[in-house]
């Protein structure tokens, strides 16, 4: 089957060709780096397009080899997660499509975000809903972390460290619960 080109659904094939399985034996573990935009442009849980993005990681010194992982904490879970959760699950700020091509041209391992998605809901207007996953998984291969724990590192400073991510052996499957571990 082919994948539909209006709307950039993963059929079954790509599902198992791009499955959770294709992931190193062990592990994913290597380089990453985190882009606080909540530091760059506040609280106001803002959706980001490229010349922010690319704003933010020049003031933050954050540049993005091939391979790394790429974190970004927006501060909306641990905001709104408790507080209002009716809200956290029904829009999130997040990368526009745009961005997401942008940080696709650096070939990271994998982009991840304290969001439960990882671009914009709504999405900014132009920008397909989700399509960040199919510029970054669908196209480039680059796997997509969710709802990853970045407080921690945001109230520390950390900008670059160690990440290690075991997961289930599971064929096929596109999305998992993850327990990641960041050593810095």
């Amino acid at each position: 089957a082919a994948p539909c080109d209006e709307c950039g659904d993963m059929t079954a094939t790509e599902a198992r060709k791009l499955g959770v399985q294709t992931i190193a034996e062990t592990c994913m573990q290597g380089r990453a780096v985190m882009i606080d935009l909540a530091r760059a442009f506040g609280d106001a849980h803002l959706d980001v397009d490229y010349a922010m993005l690319s704003e933010a990681m020049a003031a933050q010194n954050v540049e993005v080899e091939q391979g790394d992982m790429v974190m970004f904490h927006t501060g909306w879970t641990d905001a709104k997660l408790n507080a209002d959760p009716e809200q956290w699950v029904s829009t999130i700020p997040g990368i526009d499509n745009d961005a997401a091509r942008f940080l696709a041209g650096f070939k990271p391992l994998a982009v991840g975000a304290d969001t439960w998605g990882l671009g914009a809901v709504p999405p900014k207007p132009g920008d397909k809903v989700f399509y960040d996953h199919a510029i970054l998984l669908k196209e480039n291969g680059i796997y997509i972390l969710e709802t990853m724990n970045t407080g921690r590192l945001a109230q520390e400073g950390v900008g670059e460290f160690m990440f290690v991510l075991g997961q289930a052996r599971l064929k096929g499957a596109v999305q998992m619960v993850i327990n990641p571990v960041a050593m810095w």
